[in-house]
């Protein structure tokens, strides 16, 4: 068995972080040990910290205020030689760009899962021109959609360093109920709520959201966004004209678990990888209506959901609009069709065997280096 450290700087919990809390998660379970270098620069520590430790993972945070690189790097590289690590997997720009050389220098096979790019603004160009850099440079990439593959290889990765793992999906425990999940957000039980659950940045679209909201003519709605990031406040002040019919909670714990509470799922994103919000909703029963951007359309195959283009909030609405109204037949095969789906194709078990397998092709020194 293996001994793996992940490292990422988590933000307000997101795919990114459910991912290598579901991952820790299926490796313990599979025998391995786990550990989890934490990168915060202030208090409190990120609910990640004690998913990961309830998952059974050694949890290191390192408080590293300002641009102290150093002492996350030294970090690092302590961890991997205390534990005798055999594989780093990083998660994120700044596990790649600025701890993958400690790995490096504890002579490490290095893995970066990359979960997508956020794209839009110079110093976001900036951000992902030195993440490419650091990537070229890794022992293998793993990509969770084909096109971010592709993206990757046409960005100088090479294309034989390069994984496809789409993400996987496990239940929440316990389940929420309807009913339960609506009266934890307030929301009115007859409502119609249409929902969207994500970071609340350029990339994730929610000001398309809000566009389409504010064209809607169903007073009966109510429109659900949750999740916090450098987009809320606008989102707040775009919305305030729905006024009592938007709700926008902030961060809510373990938001997965809310998407019970919604009719539909919207994702409106600009930009995606494969999304564990919509693989939770497709597994809940909710049915999906997303952008046609990255993995999104391989997810939603054989009518698993419903697909519009990205910046168009007219479109969005009709697409909502059609979902809402239709027959209940209509409804339950879109339900059906994407419950079968990730059942079939985003299983955890066979997931994280994939990962295992490739951690332990890296650490016995097999392929490029």
């Amino acid at each position: 068995m293996s001994t793996i450290l992940h490292v990422l700087a988590p933000g307000p919990t997101g795919g990114m972080e459910s991912v290598v809390r579901l991952l820790a998660r299926g490796l313990v379970a599979a025998g391995h040990e786990v550990h989890a270098h934490v990168i915060v620069d202030s208090d409190p520590l990120p609910e990640v910290v004690e998913y990961l430790r309830s998952a059974g993972a050694g949890v290191h945070p390192t408080y590293v205020p300002g641009r102290r690189y150093d002492k996350e790097r030294a970090e690092t590289l302590r961890l991997c030689r205390a534990f005798a690590v055999d594989v780093v997997h990083c998660h994120g720009y700044r596990a790649d760009v600025v701890d993958a050389g400690a790995a490096r220098a504890a002579g490490v096979p290095i893995v970066s899962t990359v979960h997508g790019f956020t794209g839009g603004g110079w110093k976001n160009g900036v951000y992902e021109w030195l993440q490419l850099r650091a990537l070229r440079r890794m022992d293998r990439v793993v990509a969770v959609s084909a096109p971010l593959a592709e993206l990757l290889e046409r960005r100088g990765v090479p294309a034989d360093r390069i994984a496809l793992l789409p993400n996987a999906y496990e239940p929440p425990e316990p389940p929420l109920s309807r009913v339960d999940a609506r009266e934890a957000l307030g929301l009115d039980p007859d409502a119609t709520v249409i929902g969207w659950i994500g970071r609340m940045s350029r990339e994730k679209g929610v000001d398309v959201l809000v566009e389409a909201a504010l064209l809607s003519d169903r007073p009966d709605w109510c429109w659900l966004m949750i999740g916090d990031g450098p987009e809320r406040s606008a989102a707040l002040a775009a919305s305030a004209p729905l006024g009592r019919n938007a709700v926008l909670p902030g961060l809510v714990p373990n938001a997965g678990r809310s998407i019970r509470a919604c009719d539909v799922l919207v994702l409106s994103s600009r930009t995606e990888g494969t999304p564990i919000v919509a693989l939770e909703a497709m597994a809940a029963g909710v049915p999906v209506i997303a952008t046609a951007v990255g993995g999104v359309p391989d997810l939603l195959d054989a009518g698993a959901g419903v697909l519009v283009e990205p910046e168009d909030p007219a479109a969005l609405l009709e697409a909502i609009r059609d979902v809402v109204d239709s027959a209940e037949a209509g409804r339950g095969a879109l339900i059906e069709a994407a419950r079968r789906r990730v059942k079939e194709h985003f299983g955890l078990e066979p997931w994280v065997q994939a990962h295992t397998d490739l951690y332990g092709r890296l650490a016995a020194g097999a392929g490029p280096r």
